[in-house]
């Protein structure tokens, strides 16, 4: 389980569904756009502050930037 995965993952997504540009979550967030960038590549290891003011820029429990995607049903024939 690579959580740097998961978490860029989950960045990805929850940026999108908000309608957000990397540049406009940056700006709400308090962080460098270059910084979220990498951060949605799943290079650099995230502090606490930094996922506290992600989270509260897309208005989500910091919780749910780290959650594992939901295991698929597997389809039977």
């Amino acid at each position: 389980m690579d959580l740097r995965a998961i978490f860029a993952a989950n960045m990805r997504r929850l940026r999108n569904a908000k309608g957000l540009s990397q540049e406009a979550l940056a700006h709400e967030a308090g962080v460098n756009r270059s910084y979220l960038a990498r951060i949605e590549a799943g290079r650099p290891y995230v502090g606490l502050d930094i996922i506290g003011r992600l989270a509260e820029a897309l208005e989500v429990e910091p919780a749910e930037l780290v959650r594992l995607p939901p295991k698929r049903a597997s389809r039977t024939r």
